[in-house]
């Protein structure tokens, strides 16, 4: 459903970074295979999340096909294969982990970063119902909050967390300071996904964006509601959530008289030198490869 069409960075990340924490010839060929089996993991732990984020958000299109719930004959099924998804993480964990020193450790890690993604859906939902626009409510504030647990927890810290745990880095000041780095890069990820949503082409996204036509609290919104004039505000306030062409385009409009593309070329640079200090700063005693890694996948990129 997944494996085909994505691009399994996160799983991937997880032998990437072990392979910096430890020399690969120190790497036995059965502590590798673990590391595929977390990095797949996170795969499922991705798929089940968007299985039922598509569903809540009545979204058509992923990765270039229909949504797993709007194919033949699936349905509101797609709900319960969304909890066979999570549930298939822990028996994997348990069939290839127990009895390894971090066992444990994964777990709770699994299972907090679960939660934390479930936090920032619902601060997602809240912010944002279907067909009721409030733009009070979309503050950069809030953005941060629903990005930080919705998007960068399990996207960046958890394969990276992983690792560190495989490789014995159990210290609860390494895991902050991996984190402060992690956290940074996962919001500037979102904020780029924002931005695709809008100006991103669908043939290389594989997505057919629909945050405005459903009134999400994007970087777009937020950041133009704190330039736009009160005749701009008005424009977007009649505009924004509403699921028909001349609206949504209107809102584009509204989008390129306020340079948004420049203003987030910007920001991007910014974002970048901003992730450099904080490597410099916080990775003093972790590899500096296991985050200019994930820079270098996630900077300028087009997908």
């Amino acid at each position: 459903m997944f494996s085909k069409c994505g691009k399994r960075n996160r799983g991937l990340s997880v032998i990437g970074s072990l392979r910096e924490f430890v020399p690969p010839s120190k790497l036995p060929p059965e502590e590798v295979e673990r590391a595929l089996v977390i990095g797949w993991c996170i795969e499922l732990l991705q798929a089940f999340f968007l299985v039922a984020d598509d569903i809540m958000d009545a979204s058509l299109t992923r990765r270039g096909q229909p949504c797993w719930y709007k194919k033949e004959g699936i349905g509101l099924d797609a709900i319960n294969d969304a909890f066979l998804l999570e549930g298939s993480i822990y028996r994997l964990l348990r069939r290839h982990c127990r009895g390894q020193p971090y066992y444990v450790h994964l777990l709770e890690l699994f299972a907090e970063t679960s939660f934390q993604t479930e936090l920032g859906q619902a601060l997602d939902l809240m912010t944002a119902p279907p067909h009721k626009v409030d733009l009070d409510r979309f503050t950069m504030e809030r953005y941060k909050a629903i990005v930080k647990y919705k998007t960068a927890f399990y996207s960046f810290y958890l394969p990276v967390a992983a690792a560190m745990y495989m490789a014995g880095i159990d210290s609860e000041v390494e895991h902050s300071n991996a984190k402060h780095i992690l956290l940074e890069m996962g919001e500037f990820f979102q904020i780029q996904d924002d931005y695709l949503d809008c100006y991103g082409d669908p043939a290389l996204t594989g997505k057919i964006g629909t945050d405005i036509q459903d009134n999400k609290c994007s970087w777009l919104v937020v950041t133009a509601l704190g330039i736009m004039t009160s005749g701009q505000r008005a424009e977007l306030q009649a505009c924004y959530g509403q699921s028909d062409a001349e609206s949504v385009e209107r809102v584009k409009t509204l989008y390129d008289t306020l340079e948004m593309p420049l203003r987030y070329h910007q920001y991007e640079e910014e974002s970048y030198l901003r992730l450099q200090n904080l490597i410099q700063r916080h990775a003093q005693n972790l590899p500096h490869a296991v985050f200019l890694n994930f820079a270098k996948k996630i900077y300028k990129r087009k997908k």
